[in-house]
């Protein structure tokens, strides 16, 4: 028997919108359990995994992939993964939580079950978080540079053990263990998750990671000011906003007194290209007029207002990725930033780089001996 077209239309949008009021009953009903508990059927498991797995890779392409064998990066990726990512993920002699374990999905033992993620579809998770799962967003979405870190790290992580990974996480920091009377009256330490000095060093020990600044005899008002920006996302960091957070005003001031208080650490050998030095302490002490940049050390030297650190002596790298990121366009969140972000932008990488080997290089004149 033949059916007219339009007979067959008619068939096909009445079965249509049959299907989905059923569909919408069946909702309605409340009959399908949403209970993390029960877990998801077999083929909507299935179903989730290929769409995820799928559109990770497709929004990954053309992503460009840094470096990343990196000691630096790598150290400073593992500082966030031991407070940031250990609790649901576990690591090397830390198992995963079993709150975290009962999520659904559970998060994946990311030591010894990490799917074959290329570094570039690693990045685009870290960054931008899983739908439907535990897995957050990165909280400073400016700041690829922290999120290329971490993903550094967990290419590193699988071939460590727990004395490596513990090493490499706390920065050498020596956690003594706790007796009886402290674990019973007081938060455990035994993670060091929030110890400044796994990232910054401590006593005479400079930050583990020379992407890290040096906070050794910065000023107390500096310190201060920055631990508040972080803590209310003024200043972009998906690294520090989550540990200004924890902590309290009382807080930045006991730790920014502290560092303060602290003589500035060794200065290992630095740049050596006296030339390149030279260019950058006449930047520093005169500026560039023709680029309307002003000189370096009327904010940054020894006599200048406390608000603003002091770079005598500080990491190489970390002030070259602070200059980029301002020169890359990251949006200045706090006053200072403001001030010096359009400064960065006028600079030349040249003139970056001579900046940051003057400083670097413990030159007496740039006030090293604080």
């Amino acid at each position: 028997m033949r059916i007219d077209p339009p007979v067959r239309i008619r068939f096909i949008l009445l079965a249509g919108l049959a299907a989905l009021l059923l569909g919408f009953l069946f909702i309605w009903s409340g009959v399908y359990t949403v209970a993390a508990s029960r877990g998801h059927f077999a083929v909507t498991e299935w179903l989730l995994t290929f769409a995820m797995r799928n559109s990770v890779k497709t929004h990954a392409l053309g992503i460009e992939v840094p470096l990343l064998d990196n000691a630096d990066l790598v150290t400073l990726g593992a500082a966030h993964f031991q407070s940031g990512c250990a609790y649901c993920h576990g690591a090397p002699g830390i198992p995963i939580s079993p709150i975290a374990r009962a999520m659904l999905p559970p998060p994946p033992d990311l030591a010894t079950n990490m799917r074959p993620w290329r570094d570039r579809e690693l990045f685009w998770i870290i960054k931008h978080g899983i739908k439907y799962t535990g897995m957050p967003a990165w909280s400073a979405q400016q700041r690829d540079d922290e999120v290329w870190a971490l993903a550094a790290f967990l290419r590193r992580l699988p071939s460590l053990d727990a004395a490596q990974y513990r090493d490499l996480a706390l920065g050498g920091l020596r956690v003594p263990p706790q007796g009886g009377e402290s674990l019973a009256t007081s938060e455990t330490t035994a993670p060091a998750a929030g110890a400044c000095a796994r990232c910054h060093g401590a006593g005479d020990a400079r930050p583990a990671s020379s992407l890290v600044p040096i906070l050794h005899g910065q000023p107390a008002e500096f310190i201060v000011a920055s631990l508040e920006a972080f803590a209310s996302a003024q200043r972009a960091s998906g690294i520090m906003q989550p540990v200004a957070r924890a902590l309290t005003g009382d807080d930045f001031r006991r730790v920014a007194d502290y560092y303060a208080a602290l003589q500035a650490p060794h200065v290992p050998e630095g740049p050596t290209d006296r030339s390149a030095i030279e260019r950058g302490r006449n930047v520093a002490e005169n500026g560039d007029p023709t680029a309307r940049v002003p000189a370096c050390a009327g904010c940054h030297g020894e006599e200048a207002l406390k608000i603003y650190p002091r770079l005598a002596g500080q990491n190489l790298p970390y002030m070259l990725n602070r200059l980029r990121l301002w020169k890359g366009g990251l949006a200045p969140g706090t006053a200072t930033e403001t001030i010096m972000a359009p400064i960065a932008r006028a600079l030349s990488e040249r003139q970056i780089e001579d900046v940051a080997a003057y400083y670097a290089s413990g030159d007496p004149s740039a006030g090293a001996s604080r």
